[in-house]
C-alpha cells in the first residue's frame, strides 16, 4: 500500500529524535500519532498540525494495541542508555530494547499493520561487550523473526542537534568546570544530524523497497570522543583542557557516577559500548536519500555558538 499520506504512529516520539521526526513527517502530509505515557512530555509538539498525542503505556499490551488503532505504519524510537546490571543484560534494557519491540510486533500483527521502521544502534551485536548493544541486537532478532512485518532497521551512530544531550552536555560542562577529565578519549564516533536521521526515516517510509533491509546511519566524518568534546568547548566559546583518563580511573569514575542519585551521566556499560568503534562500514546507502550528510561543524555552531538567539538571551539575563 502507498504510505504517502499515511497515519503514522511513533512509539517514543516525545523525545529529541521524535520531535524532529514528527515535524518532518507532517511536512510530507503525514498524520502523526505520538504514543507517550505522559502527554505533558510532548508539549513542544502540541502546536503542530495533523498530530495526535495519545497517552498510553507501550509496556502494557492492551494499552499499546488500543493506541495502534487505524494506523498505517509504526516507527519505534524507544531506547535507553542505562540499566541496572543483569544477565545477559539489565532489566531496563530488557524492557525497552527486547520486550517492547516484540510487543509492538504482536500488536501490529493483531491490527494487521505490516510496515515498521525500528531504530536500533550502530554496533548492535549478540557478541558485543556491552549489555546495551547486546540488548539492541536481541530486539532486532525478535522483529526479524516476525515474518508478517515489512521491517526496516536503522542503526544510527550518536545523534546531534539543537536539543541533544550530547554536544550540549559537553558544552555546558566546559562552562562550569576548569578541566574535563575524560574517559575513553579515543572512542570513535560518526555522528549524524537529527534532521538527517529524520529525513532518512521519512524516506524509508515513502520507499517500500527499503523493507526487509537494515542500514547504517552516519555522518560525514569520524571523530574521537576527545575531538567531539574539544569542538563542543570551542563552539560554546569556553574550551577547557581535556585530561584523558587511564582505563582504571575511567572505570572508577563510571562506578561513582552509577551510584550517584538520579540518572547517571556515565556507566561501566557505557565504557564497554565505547570500546566498539561507533562508525559505519562506508557512506550511507544512496537509497536513504542523504547524499551530503551534515557535519557537526555546520550544525553545532548554530546552537552552541555565542551568536545564537539562545546564547544572546542568556547573555542579556546574565547582565541584568
Amino acid at each position: 500500500m502507498s504510505l504517502l499520506h499515511a497515519d503514522v504512529v511513533i512509539v517514543g516520539g516525545a523525545g529529541f529524535i521524535g520531535r524532529a521526526l514528527a515535524a518532518t513527517l507532517i511536512s510530507r502530509n503525514k498524520s502523526v500519532r505520538i504514543i507517550t505515557r505522559k502527554r505533558e512530555r510532548a508539549r513542544a509538539l502540541w502546536p503542530l498540525p495533523r498530530i495526535e498525542i495519545v497517552e498510553a503505556n507501550p509496556n502494557e499490551e492492551a494499552s499499546l494495541y488500543e493506541a495502534l488503532e487505524n494506523a498505517d505504519a509504526v516507527i519505534n524510537l524507544v531506547g535507553v542508555l542505562h540499566s541496572k546490571t543483569g544477565k545477559p543484560w539489565g532489566p531496563d534494557f530488557d524492557t525497552a530494547h527486547v520486550k517492547l519491540p516484540a510487543r509492538i510486533a504482536r500488536c501490529m500483527n493483531r491490527r494487521k499493520i505490516s510496515r515498521l521502521i525500528h531504530i536500533s544502534a550502530l554496533g548492535a551485536s549478540d557478541q558485543a561487550p556491552s549489555m546495551y548493544l547486546r540488548s539492541k541486537a536481541a530486539g532486532e532478532a525478535a522483529l526479524r523473526a516476525n515474518q508478517s512485518l515489512e521491517l526496516t532497521i536503522l542503526r544510527p551512530s550518536v545523534v546531534f542537534g539543537a536539543e541533544d544531550q550530547f554536544m550540549n552536555l559537553f558544552g555546558r560542562m566546559q562552562k562550569v568546570l576548569p578541566i574535563i577529565p575524560l574517559a575513553t578519549p579515543h572512542a570513535r564516533f560518526q555522528p549524524i544530524a537529527v534532521t538527517d536521521l529524520a529525513t532518512v526515516i521519512a524516506n524509508c517510509l515513502d520507499h517500500p523497497t527499503t523493507a526487509g533491509k537494515h542500514y547504517e546511519c552516519v555522518g560525514p566524518e569520524v571523530l574521537t570522543l576527545y575531538e567531539l568534546v574539544h569542538w563542543a568547548g570551542v563552539y560554546a566559546g569556553c574550551p577547557r583542557p581535556i585530561i584523558p583518563l587511564p582505563d582504571g580511573a575511567a572505570w572508577v569514575q563510571a562506578w561513582i557516577m552509577e551510584n550517584l542519585p538520579g540518572k547517571p551521566l556515565m556507566s561501566r556499560d557505557n565504557l564497554a559500548s565505547a570500546s566498539v568503534p561507533n562508525v559505519g562500514s562506508g557512506p550511507m546507502a544512496a537509497e536513504l536519500g542523504i547524499p551530503s550528510p551534515q557535519s557537526i561543524h555546520s550544525v553545532v555552531p548554530t546552537y552552541l555558538g555565542k551568536e545564537t538567539p539562545r546564547a544572546r538571551l542568556a547573555d542579556r539575563r546574565a547582565k541584568t
